[in-house]
């Protein structure tokens, strides 16, 4: 005997009090839902049903289990589709992290080619430019710009580099400077998480040069800075795809081009899944085609 549907056949005939309806349901005969209750009955050594040709009534016994197993069956009904739901690509939700300015103005564009291919997909995006703990948090996944992971526990994909410049106002003598040691270093605005102070390491083939930024103003957010900048209140120091706009305004100009910070990387990482869920797989995928397209606005340059 199939315990399963036994026992899925015991709860229709709880509720319909009719074993030919049943059997109507489940495209069987009338007989065969007979057979598989008194089975169950003799299995549990417990009578269920009281029969009559009219109809059948339960039992105390068989009420008092049917409200018992009820709730039960419904938890496993749920459990398998949810587990089926998240192993679906087309369907379900999708929970994404990201930084505040990569959102704001890469994310739009990609949230809604993705939605064209996949419309049953529900994304709920967080923006926040912290390091969250993408498990504790329940994201499927983060977007993510910075230096190279230490995280061992996280799964990383590198999707490309992010070009950062030096920028400032073109009205402004900080445009004429020829060497980082030119820049005033009350002049020089920081983009650090924490509001801090930030050092620019920034290199020319072998020359090096250090400079520490952030002391008229540091901040948390590119946005604020590469306005100042263009207001001619300083020099930052960006990705490119916070600036861009500004630059092809000419509100802004990209200062000493031979000399280059560290490299930064666009990455998506994710918990320690085994295998990515297909829905996360289908994100994951479009948005890499997308940021390496040759005219992203992200300018952002295959490694």
């Amino acid at each position: 005997m199939d315990e399963h549907k036994a026992l899925r056949t015991f709860l229709m005939a709880a509720e319909r009090h009719n074993f030919a309806q049943v059997a109507r349901e489940l495209d069987t005969t009338p007989a065969s839902i007979t057979r598989t209750i008194a089975l169950l009955e003799k299995n549990l050594g417990v009578q269920l049903f009281v029969r009559t040709t009219r109809r059948v009534t339960l039992t105390s016994a068989g009420a008092a289990y049917a409200a018992r197993l009820r709730p039960a069956m419904q938890a496993v009904d749920t459990a398998r589709t949810e587990l089926l739901d998240a192993h679906r690509a087309d369907a379900g939700t999708l929970r994404v992290n990201a930084p505040m300015s990569f959102g704001m103005r890469v994310l739009p564009d990609v949230l809604a080619g993705f939605q064209a291919l996949h419309p049953k997909i529900q994304v709920e995006v967080a923006l926040t430019d912290e390091m969250v703990d993408i498990v504790d948090a329940d994201f499927d996944l983060a977007i993510r710009i910075s230096g190279p992971p230490s995280d061992k526990f996280t799964i990383w994909r590198k999707i490309c580099r992010v070009e950062r410049l030096l920028v400032a106002a073109p009205d402004t003598p900080f445009a004429q400077v020829t060497h980082p040691n030119e820049l005033p270093r009350d002049a020089c605005l920081a983009f650090s998480k924490d509001s801090r102070e930030e050092v620019w390491e920034l290199s020319n083939g072998t020359s090096r040069v250090s400079i520490t930024a952030g002391r008229p103003v540091s901040a948390n957010n590119g946005e604020l800075l590469a306005t100042m900048a263009t207001k001619g209140q300083g020099v930052a120091l960006l990705p490119e795809f916070i600036v861009a706009e500004a630059l092809a305004a000419g509100t802004l100009v990209h200062l000493l081009p031979g000399w280059a910070p560290p490299q930064i990387w666009l990455t998506l990482y994710y918990p320690p899944y085994q295998h990515l869920p297909p829905r996360v797989a289908a994100f994951s995928d479009f948005f890499e085609a997308r940021m390496l397209e040759p005219d992203r606005a992200t300018k952002a340059s295959i490694p």
